[in-house]
């Protein structure tokens, strides 16, 4: 007799999905110590006789990979080697570049890499790199990051990767309100149903663009940072590709963020968690005719042309003659300024301070432990995407500076601290900055700005002290050192699903695996690297090495034998390991689990 276990994921949006199952004889189960690790095996039909008939067909095309991830330290070399990608000239002899050319599907190799370098913030010099060697492939303005190459597919995959947060807070609510509420939409002459009135349909569709638009262009203070610092090395390097081009720095942030983002998103809502099912077919289409309008309007800003030429439809051509054109031009430009500022004239792969916020408020001297009003005083505060600061007057240099990334929490004070309303607190790690607003609007729009520019802070606090700490004591929890963990719970704590838990090793091991699974590519470009003519021996044809990009044959080369020797160096420790875990570990632990059913 035996017990069966299944295991299911309930976490899933759609529905719960059968993980596996295993049998366990039911005499081992008596045993108190009993302890086993067991592989989950695919459900048993039995003898039962499945009704296909009723059900139809479905085809799956199921890949399973199994990664034998070993401790951080044998991992050193190809890390390193793959994290100074960035820095190696030309790119295309870097092992990141490498890596994307020998796996067949690119974006095999994309997911493993954007993940590693992100988690080692290494990503925004490597995306610049790369899209700097696509642009020298582009001979029209108007064609930029239209492609399919490494570096649109690193940052199509950064976006998803660090924007979903940013989608939730900017896209859900009207998403919702438009899956949820549905009006009739359809515009298209052909397609529309007995009894649709056209002009009621375009002004429901007008209704949900407009609130779409606006949500879009009032979220750059929303936007994460990496996304910020892409865009502006995109910006830059594509004004510097077509210096006489005055509308291509901002078509080469608009053809990511509004065509590949959030048209994208808008369309499939589903794909990026912002709905739990696929819409039905009338919902749907109300999407497609959304994202096309916002494709439109995010492409107003770089168009130099007359802007209703962009549309194949003639219903579309009558839908936008409807805007105002200059007003969303203008609306597109300030966003792509907020999400990719070009202030600073060198590049340097890091975008420029985004202005947030300004105003005078009272702060209090840091330090002091006794209640005093000589010890508030007005100051000038100014907030950034990268620094919150504070001046005697305006347009003074600043008397204190805490960067944005110092920011542990912002919360409420207690009235009862200093016997003063409307004042909030900043803890940067330092001494507690407390702040009094003139009244409590402001002082919750000061509190909402600095969390939402400080969201993704990946060490901000959990618990803090809602009054101050005076005379020796804190006035909220008695607690008498200064350094006790807060008492109460921080209301503006930072989201789940803002937080990116990356596995640098399981990330390396992928590569690894790629690597190791193309070796003979591998070799094909060594040899195609040595045919070259820098290096002895016969040249070979260029049908040999066209399909690889070879700028340095010599700097290539010595990439490779990095790799090579890296790669066999692993092969080496794994073969190792799987030795010692077939022969050491017990059968049933996790090491070595039971394989197959227990009957």
């Amino acid at each position: 007799m035996s017990e069966r276990v299944d295991l299911w994921n309930n976490g899933n949006l759609v529905q719960d999905i059968f993980l596996g199952e295993i049998k366990v004889p039911v005499k081992v189960l008596r045993n108190d110590s009993f302890q086993a690790w067991y592989l989950l095996q695919p459900r048993e039909n039995g003898n039962k006789s499945s009704k296909t008939d009723d059900l139809g067909s479905l085809r799956l095309n199921i890949c399973y990979t199994e990664d034998c991830v070993l401790p951080s330290e044998y991992y050193t070399s190809l890390r390193n080697l793959l994290l100074k990608s960035s820095d190696v000239q030309p790119i295309s002899a870097s092992a990141a570049y490498i890596l994307s050319e020998v796996c067949r599907d690119k974006y095999d190799a994309v997911l493993p890499l954007v993940r590693l370098l992100l988690h080692h913030h290494k990503l925004v010099p490597f995306v610049a790199a790369v899209a700097e060697l696509d642009l020298k492939d582009t001979q029209e303005a108007n064609t930029i990051f239209r492609g399919n190459s490494l570096a649109t597919r690193c940052v199509d995959e950064m976006m998803k990767i660090v924007g979903k947060h940013y989608l939730k807070v900017t896209l859900k609510p009207v998403i919702d309100e438009i899956c949820e509420s549905p009006k009739p939409c359809e515009i298209d002459p052909i397609k529309l149903r007995e009894g649709d009135n056209v002009e009621i349909n375009m002004e429901n569709l007008r209704y949900y663009v407009d609130k779409v638009f606006r949500e879009i262009v009032r979220s750059s203070i929303s936007c994460p940072t990496v996304m910020c610092d892409v865009f502006y090395s995109l910006r830059h390097l594509a004004a510097k590709r077509f210096p006489n081009d005055p509308h291509v720095q901002y078509s080469a942030v608009s053809s990511f963020v509004f065509l590949r983002f959030f048209a994208v998103a808008v369309v499939s809502p589903h794909t990026f968690h912002l709905r739990p099912h696929h819409p039905d077919a009338q919902t749907s289409r109300t999407l497609t005719l959304i994202s096309k309008a916002i494709q439109t309007l995010g492409s107003w800003g770089s168009l130099t042309k007359s802007k209703l030429s962009s549309f194949k439809e003639t219903f579309m051509c009558e839908f936008f003659k409807t805007f105002q054109e200059e007003k969303f031009t203008e609306s597109v430009k300030k966003f792509l300024d907020d999400v990719s500022s070009t202030e600073s004239k060198e590049p340097s792969g890091v975008s420029e301070p985004v202005h947030l916020k300004e105003g005078e408020m009272y702060k209090r001297a840091q330090g002091r432990t006794r209640i005093g009003k000589k010890n508030f005083k007005k100051r000038w505060f100014c907030l950034t995407s990268r620094e919150f600061t504070y001046h005697k007057q305006q347009d003074k240099e600043p008397i204190f500076t805490i960067p944005i990334k110092n920011i542990l929490a912002v919360e409420k004070l207690d009235e009862s601290s200093f016997n003063k309303k409307n004042m909030f607190q900043v803890l940067h790690g330092e001494k507690p900055l407390y702040i009094q607003a003139n009244n409590c609007v402001e002082a919750s729009e000061w509190i909402e700005a600095l969390c939402r520019v400080t969201r993704c802070n990946q060490k901000r606090l959990s618990f803090y002290h809602p009054s101050a700490f005076l005379n020796g004591n804190w006035l909220c929890c008695k607690a008498t050192v200064e350094s006790t963990e807060g008492c109460a719970r921080c209301t503006a704590d930072v989201p789940a699903d803002t937080q990116i838990e990356i596995d640098g090793d399981r990330e390396t091991e992928r590569i690894y695996s790629l690597f190791s699974i193309n070796r003979s590519k591998l070799q094909k470009l060594e040899e195609a690297c040595g045919s070259i003519a820098v290096y002895q021996g016969p040249r070979k044809e260029p049908d040999d090495y066209s399909n690889f990009t070879i700028e340095d044959s010599v700097a290539t080369f010595h990439t490779l034998q990095q790799i090579i020797d890296t790669v066999e160096k692993l092969n080496e420790s794994h073969e190792k390991y799987q030795k010692k875990r077939s022969s050491s570990a017990k059968y049933g632990s996790e090491e070595n689990p039971i394989v197959g059913k227990v009957s």
